[in-house]
């Protein structure tokens, strides 16, 4: 996580490999969830801030 961190200032890490990232400008929200193992970033959701604050950003799957 420190390395998204770095390459992304912006986004909050949510739990060990969990983050959410502002897109568009900050319009919208992205939470991705990580396998670094494997090398895999899998997309849990996009949508806008009050879709983001209608779920749980540790247990969604909407993709």
């Amino acid at each position: 996580m420190d390395d998204i961190r770095r390459a992304a200032p912006r986004s909050k890490v949510l739990n060990r490999d969990r983050a959410r990232f502002e897109v568009a400008g900050g319009d919208y929200r992205l939470i991705a969830a990580f396998d670094f193992r494997r090398q895999i970033a899998f997309v849990k959701f996009i949508g806008t801030h009050a879709e983001y604050d209608a779920v749980d950003a540790l247990t969604v799957a909407r993709f």
